[in-house]
This record gives structure tokens, sequence and C-alpha cells, in this order.
């Protein structure tokens, strides 16, 4: 029988930047193990049934599905939560919209929305972290309302919801102290939609229009109805597009407009306050 490091040294990646680690999270899957169990014990034979598995999973790797498809899970802040094709996969960028709403608001009881939940990433990371908020996540997309249902039910937070609205459309008026969104935001034409892990995540979560700014426009022009006064509305969008939003921002009234950076130094995300 082939070992794991034996196994590991011949998995042919030749597409993927991460090779080696894509190799390592499949075959610890395969083997129901963790990635720190490989390297420690490397000369361990692997079962034949273990093996066909990684050998199964490293073709469908090999034709760019992202590793987090063919797992069914991905980390997040400090959780890990089911993905599917339904859904956007969460990335680490994304936790700078985590760090940011937890910065301005306390710990204090108070409702906060997510604008196109996903997964229910942004949403469950904050409802970890603060138990007195009431974290609501929305999407038009019902199968990914009921994923991230799904990953409430397993983490076991009662103090977030999920429901079904197209942005604010089935909201009836709801306010709230702070508004989070990791909405579309890739202009039509980008090049980068035919490349790597993106061509197998939904377009819908994804383009935004020409100009990548389409439903950030929606929101900041539909946030302040939703608001209560004083409270923040945080948005990520694309590395070149903090200055565009800034001006949307500013054009509906909203006060301490800033932009973040991530963690490549890229303005990742805008916020700003309701007066």
């Amino acid at each position: 029988m082939p070992t794991i490091e034996s196994l590991l040294q011949s998995a042919d990646l030749p597409d993927s930047p991460s090779a080696r680690l894509d190799a390592e999270w499949l075959l610890a899957a395969a083997l129901n193990k963790s990635t720190s169990y490989l390297r420690t014990w490397s000369e361990r034979e692997v079962p034949a049934e273990c093996a066909e598995r990684f050998a199964a999973d490293l073709a469908r790797r090999r034709q760019g599905e992202p590793v987090a498809y063919i797992l069914g899970r991905q980390g997040f802040w400090s959780l890990e939560l089911e993905v599917a094709a339904d859904t956007l996969i969460p990335r680490p960028d994304t936790e700078l919209l985590v760090e940011t709403a937890l910065q301005l608001l306390s710990a204090a009881p108070a409702r906060v929305l997510d604008l196109g939940t996903g997964t229910g990433a942004i949403a469950l990371a904050l409802a970890t972290e603060r138990p007195a908020w009431q974290v609501c996540g929305v999407d038009r997309v019902e199968a990914a309302v009921r994923l991230a249902e799904r990953n409430r039910l397993r983490l076991g937070l009662h103090n977030a919801a999920f429901t079904l609205s197209d942005w604010f459309a089935g909201l009836n008026g709801e306010r709230f102290q702070m508004i989070v969104s990791n909405p579309p935001y890739i202009p039509a034409s980008d090049p980068h939609l035919l490349q790597g892990d993106v061509r197998f995540e939904p377009q819908s979560a994804l383009i935004a229009g020409a100009d990548g700014l389409d439903d950030i426009r929606t929101i900041i022009a539909q946030a302040a109805a939703h608001l209560q006064s004083g409270g923040w509305l945080l948005l990520e969008h694309g590395y070149d597009q903090a200055e565009a939003v800034r001006m949307l921002l500013l054009s509906r009234g909203f006060e301490d407009v800033q932009s973040r950076l991530d963690l490549g130094g890229h303005e990742r995300i805008s916020l700003g306050r309701l007066p």
C-alpha cells in the first residue's frame, strides 16, 4: 500500500497555486484525519479505499473545482462551515468585515443585518462573538438560506436567523444598528471570471453590472430606510473600487466615511454612519 508521503509527492496539480496544501487537505479528508496527522505520520500506509477517494478528489481538483466544494466545507473566522455550489466560498479577506463590525459596535444588545448572507459566514461569525446581538442574514437564493440555516443549527447559535429576501425587499421596514454586506462586485467583463476557483462559483454572487457597482448602488440607496440613526453600513468591494464606494456613501448623506485595508494592503471594505 502507498504511504501518506508517497501519495502527497505523487499528487499532480500543476495548475493549482497551492498544490501541496490542496493535496494535504484532500488526503486528510479521505483518511478522516487532520493535516497535522499527515505530517506527523507521513510513513503510514493508506488503505486502498482511502487512496481511491483521494485519487477521485484529485481528479476533480485538476479540473479546477475548488477544494472547498470537493470537501463540502470551509473555515472562516473561528468556524467551520458547510459550503455548496449555490454560494460563494468564504474567503479570509472577508474577515475584515467581521473585525470592523466588532470594533464599531459594543457587545451590548443590537440588531445587525447581513445582506446576501450566502453560507451565513459573516452573520454566524458576528453571532458567535456577540451573544447579545440579534443577527439577521438574508439572501435571495433559497438554497443559500437553507445552507446558512444548516450552519446555524450545527453551530448551535440562537441569536442568528436567516430569511429569504432580495436585498431589503422582504424586511418590511425593519431597522438595524448595523448593516454589513459582501455583495457581488465584479464587472461583467472581468477576465478573472474565466480563471481559477471563481469559474465554479455562482455568477449571480459575483457579477454586478458593467462596473461591478450595481448592487452596491442599490444597497447604499436603500440602506437609510433600514438603519437606525447613528447606524453603520459596511460593504466589501473590489480592490480598486474604494473611492467610488466612498463617493456613493457621501452622496447619500453618510458620515464618517472611510475605507479599511485587507491582508494584501488593498482598500477592501468601505463604511459610513447614518447621521
